[in-house]
């Protein structure tokens, strides 16, 4: 390594964490992680509402390099994994690294110096020879227009920023929102409040969650035979993985599972026109499958009613559906998911000649293998356009970058200072094949799902496997790109 290279990571969750840790491991002693909360985790930080928990097996939710023999079950819980990557940050000295509290609110290329300014929310700057986004795609809540929001008298809130303060404890709560969070913290809901309506535009497809406790005698033979741990790992990865081939190519093979879906409903939801009304009209895979043992029963508890009317407006009282009904209310809950296709949003990022972001991006978000856009020397993103899966554990994809960018990061080293930037006709030919291919998969079947912006591009989903994805970043590979030295 003839040079240091200094590297500023954007973001304190899996994919911050875990690249610093990988760069702090091969001697890159110069890296920074930037974190605009109190402290590190990501969404896990984040999202503490009850019942928050993974919907991928944890011995898969873990890195490769940091394997986890003390997950107390199947799914581990909040608490867990953010727990885990705080000992993650510990055990690789990244801890050290982390700047909490610190929101990097635009990110410049100085074109003389050949390096990235970052500018603080507190005025000050940091500058730094690489750049690497770790902001993630469900980071910002997607809070929806409801005409006069602001006339309800009782708290609104997002699941993904929970108001502990508020007892829902004998309350009327209003639920609105079917998705992955929602289905996860209506159960715990329903049993403390008096009343709950949940307010449902698509029924989802819910699969039985194969899930179990972990024994302490099974934690000790882990423990033990560590081997254990990454056979079940690799287990689980393989059963999951052939799922790909139904979402990205020969999408009849998704009928098991949706039949799978409908006999899991037909046998916990007895009531047959609650069971039409939770009886999914989309094709199987177009959005987010979710997990669940909890949440049917929950919605054929007594004191749960599930309402399809869209909403029309709010009130003083609650919320007015489209069919003129007012649905009385205490507390409003949002399971409304994320703005997952405004990436980096509201950061303002600019390149080469001042060149801004958002422009390169007025069509829709797309990046070469979903990490490097040209015009934006020394910029690499993780969990980046077109990442997203629908089968199978992120945190695989995450690994698959942490080697690319770490290649990158010893050729910058090796070469000395200069500009590494991704030749346009690479990025233009490789986006065409992913929108091409993508047509092709369960996304494009016509469902309206947030893997697609209001221009209708799919900017989220890999049309692939995650071993094409980990074979093609394999090897970094210098003439993708266009190297200039810094003057």
């Amino acid at each position: 390594m003839s040079r240091s290279v200094s590297v500023a990571i954007i973001g304190g969750g899996f994919g911050g964490v875990g690249l610093a840790a990988k760069l702090i491991e091969a001697g890159f002693a110069d890296v920074t992680v930037f974190e605009k909360r109190d402290d590190l985790g990501g969404v896990w930080h984040a999202n503490t509402y009850p019942g928050a928990r993974c919907d991928i097996p944890s011995h898969l939710y873990c890195f490769s390099f940091a394997p986890n023999v003390e997950w107390s079950s199947r799914f581990a819980p909040q608490p867990e994994i953010l727990a885990y990557l705080h000992d993650v940050a510990e055990r690789f000295h990244v801890r050290p690294r982390v700047r909490c509290g610190t929101e990097v609110v635009s990110a410049a290329f100085d074109d003389e110096r050949g390096r990235w300014c970052l500018r603080l929310a507190d005025g000050t700057e940091h500058r730094a020879d690489v750049v690497v986004t770790a902001t993630g795609q469900l980071s910002r809540p997607a809070v929806p227009a409801i005409p006069g929001r602001e006339a309800f008298t009782g708290p609104v809130f997002h699941s993904a920023n929970w108001d502990h303060t508020v007892d829902l404890t004998g309350r009327r709560v209003g639920v609105v929102g079917t998705g992955a969070s929602a289905i996860q913290f209506v159960p715990p809901v329903a049993e403390l409040a008096e009343r709950v309506t949940v307010f449902q535009r698509h029924a989802p497809y819910v699969l039985p969650k194969v899930d179990r406790p972990y024994s302490e005698r099974t934690r000790a033979l882990f423990r033990r035979l560590p081997s254990l741990v990454k056979l079940s790992r690799w287990l689980t990865y393989w059963q999951d993985e052939p799922r790909a081939l139904g979402f990205t190519r020969f999408t009849k093979l998704t009928k098991p599972y949706a039949s799978r879906s409908g006999r899991h409903l037909s046998r916990q939801v007895e009531d047959p026109a609650l069971r039409a009304a939770l009886t999914p009209t989309e094709p199987f895979g177009c959005k987010r499958v979710l997990l669940s043992n909890d949440y049917y029963p929950a919605l054929a508890a007594p004191n749960v009613r599930v309402v399809g009317s869209p909403i029309a407006n709010a009130d003083p009282e609650g919320l007015v559906t489209a069919d003129g009904e007012t649905h009385r209310l205490d507390a409003i809950v949002l399971g409304t998911g994320f703005a997952a296709t405004e990436y980096l949003a509201p950061m303002r990022v600019t390149g080469r000649a001042g060149v801004d972001l958002a422009d390169e991006w007025r069509d829709g978000a797309q990046a070469y293998l979903g990490t490097v856009v040209p015009g934006f020397p020394n910029l690499f993103m993780l969990y980046g356009p077109n990442t997203n899966l629908g089968h199978n554990s992120i945190i695989f994809m995450l690994e698959s970058q942490f080697r690319y960018v770490l290649q990158a990061v010893r050729h910058l080293a090796a070469t000395g200072p200069g500009r590494l930037d991704v030749r346009r006709e690479r990025y233009t030919d490789y986006n065409a094949e992913v929108q091409r291919r993508l047509g092709r998969t369960v996304w494009s079947l016509g469902c309206d799902s947030w893997y697609l912006p209001d221009a209708g591009r799919n900017t989220v989903q890999w049309p692939g496997s995650t071993v094409e994805f980990r074979r093609r970043l394999r090897r970094f590979d210098p003439a993708d790109y266009e190297f200039t030295p810094a003057s």
